[in-house]
């Protein structure tokens, strides 16, 4: 039997109870949920209930006060007077009792219409901060998590197409010289065997990088920190690259005051960033031109600056350079070492920013903490 609004034998059923499964359900699993149908269900009807008691209760008491009043008020000849105020009473109090019952039904109606919309995929929902001070603040807190999964599901359908688009020209390049080969087209010599080799070498890293970054953005990245003595460390990186300045005709030397105390860093992830940040570096640094490392020691930190002398980064491209996949056109690269270099110092609870003027340089500096 089927009752009003889709009820069946006159229960009260949620909209979802009539969807299909959604595409990303788990195929092994129920669909809806056994314990989202009873909520549905008697979701309504306990409110109802609730209701309907209290108010019985409430007229119970009124009814006994009513009769030991009445009962009195004749004894004293005033049952006349008496009787009609207890009744105003009576219904300014129910009055106000089923204004507080909606008051704290209604949201609570209107937050399960909205996880159900959350349910579906729908992140732009939100609903009204309203009702008693408890119900305002589960209301803000469904806001703001519906907003982060609305953030979230953006930056993952971002990341796939961009992590799409990086992979797609290696593949492509790779698989077209491996048809060239099997056609006969090329000769299989060295030159194009090692083409190939250093294709899937850049695939390779992209997908080293790909997983470092996610274990940083996750929280999940295993660091073993130590005291690190930053300063022989920023010696022995810039050293590693002293070919290549050479190469590219750039300067490139290390500055430290003395008496730079350790830091509280994992070495290894720490000599990834300083790598990544010189090779930009080196990168949009034109011939003539120098790339300084400095590091710092304060009371509760160490901080680290690599400056160069290249061509800037535009103002409206600055706040974007730590992003994923981010790179200016006349960009080689993946676009991900600025990326992961911010993911590695904020694992290691420290900042990092960048500072740019066009035309005279860029400075990007990170900070660590003090070893104790």
């Amino acid at each position: 039997m089927t009752g009003p609004r889709g009820r069946p034998g006159g229960h009260w059923r949620g909209p979802w109870m009539t969807r299909e499964r959604p595409p990303w359900w788990p195929e092994n699993e129920p669909y809806p949920p056994p314990e989202w149908r009873r909520m549905s269900a008697h979701f309504m009807q306990r409110a109802m209930l609730f209701g309907c008691a209290f108010f019985m209760f409430f007229a119970f008491v009124v009814a006994l006060l009513v009769s030991l009043f009445v009962g009195a008020a004749n004894t004293l000849g005033g049952g006349v007077l008496l009787l009609p105020i207890v009744l105003v009473v009576m219904l300014i109090f129910s009055f106000t009792v089923a204004r507080a019952v909606r008051r704290l039904v209604m949201p609570l109606g209107e937050l399960i219409d909205a996880a159900e919309r959350v349910e579906r995929g729908d992140y732009a929902v939100r609903v009204r901060e309203r009702g008693p001070r408890e119900l305002r603040a589960l209301a803000r807190a469904f806001n703001s998590m519906s907003e982060r999964l609305g953030k979230s599901e953006e930056q993952r359908r971002r990341l796939l197409a961009d992590v799409t688009h990086e992979l797609r020209t290696p593949l492509t390049v790779i698989q077209g010289n491996l048809e060239g080969l099997l056609d006969h087209v090329y000769q299989a010599d060295d030159a194009r065997i090692g083409s190939i080799l250093e294709d899937t070498r850049v695939l390779s890293r992209l997908v080293d990088d790909l997983r470092t970054l996610s274990l940083a953005e996750a929280g999940a990245l295993t660091l073993d920190r130590e005291p690190t003595d930053v300063v022989a460390l920023a010696r022995d990186v810039v050293a590693s690259f002293g070919t290549q300045a050479d190469q590219v005709g750039v300067s490139l030397d290390v500055s430290a005051k003395v008496a730079v105390p350790s830091a509280d860093a994992d070495p290894v992830r720490t000599r990834e960033v300083l790598t990544n940040l010189l090779s930009n570096a080196l990168r949009y640094t034109p011939r003539g031109g120098s790339v300084r490392v400095g590091v710092v020691g304060w009371p509760d930190h160490v901080s680290v600056e690599v400056r160069d002398t290249g061509s800037g980064i535009a103002p409206d491209a600055l706040p974007h350079v730590f992003d994923r996949f981010y790179k200016s056109d006349e960009s080689r690269g993946t676009g991900l070492g600025l990326a992961i270099a911010k993911g590695l110092v904020v694992a290691q609870s420290g900042e990092i920013h960048a500072t740019s003027t066009p035309g005279q340089g860029t400075e990007i500096r990170f900070t660590l903490p003090v070893a104790r």
